[in-house]
């Protein structure tokens, strides 16, 4: 498979700078469906409804608002929001150099690959080497999509990788999670112990996989196979947004008359 680079530029901190992509570590096992019309197949499209005026509603008489109470709304412009958006980052400057056992896994947000680009193979393996010996990892500021993370750079079986962490403020407290404290005996620990010993095993991800998925596929190849496929029809033009509001319109205009009669 090839890789899908998502981003290029540097790995700096003191006077290093080592030119990398960033490039996909996962990709979801998830099976999408797309909705149909069961009369003729076709893909159905979404439409931005007003249900006051129960219309469908144009592009360009949509606004974006933030909630902050039930039907209570601040509206804010692109133009707006573009002004408070980072600028897209071309390095990801490492400010410190934490070790890695102390980030809780709650904090884990998605995983990337950073790769060398053309004359930063060296500086990277180093990099990589020393902080595998140290169990150190880099901690950034990265801009991705607009939107700014901290991330975590650490060494995986000889390659850096890109961790994107939540920040403290969006880690929901534990407090309530915990059960009261209760007295437990050196027997129960002693048992508990002993279940957790007899089940410990080195971990190979490569034993499990997501069933579910594995059946809807042959559910689909068998389909497939024995049923074939659907086409959905050719789409010869596509309605205008101001065709729809006209309609509506005239719709709305009727049902004026009748209740006034």
């Amino acid at each position: 498979m090839a890789l899908q680079e998502i981003w290029d530029g540097t790995i700096s901190f003191s006077l290093v700078a080592i030119p990398v992509k960033l490039v996909r570590a996962v990709e979801t096992g998830r099976v999408s469906f797309r909705m149909l019309h069961n009369k003729d197949y076709s893909p159905l499209a979404r439409k931005m409804y007003c249900p006051k005026e129960e219309t469908i509603v144009p592009a360009d008489e949509i606004v974006m608002g933030y909630e902050i109470a039930p039907d209570n709304y601040i509206v804010i412009t692109d133009k707006e929001l573009e002004s408070v958006s980072p600028e897209r980052s071309r390095t990801i400057e490492i400010l410190e150099f934490i070790d890695i056992k102390d980030v809780a896994p709650v904090y884990y947000d998605h995983p990337y690959y950073l790769v060398p680009s053309k004359g930063g193979e060296k500086a990277y393996r180093l990099l990589a080497e020393v902080m595998s010996q140290t169990h150190k990892a880099g901690l950034a500021k990265f801009v991705l999509r607009e939107r700014e993370y901290l991330v975590a750079v650490k060494s995986m079986d000889g390659a850096l990788t890109l961790i994107t962490l939540h920040y403290s403020g969006e880690i929901l407290p534990e407090e309530d999670l915990l059960p009261k404290e209760e007295k437990i005996g050196p027997e129960e620990k002693s048992r508990m112990k002993k279940i957790i010993k007899e089940m410990t095993a080195d971990f190979h991800p490569d034993k499990y996989a997501d069933e579910r998925r594995k059946k809807i596929t042959k559910l689909l190849e068998k389909k497939a196979k024995e049923k074939g496929t659907v086409e959905a029809p050719e789409i010869e033009e596509e309605v205008e947004e101001g065709v729809v509001d006209l309609v509506a319109v005239l719709e709305e205009s009727m049902r004026k008359v009748k209740e006034h009669r």
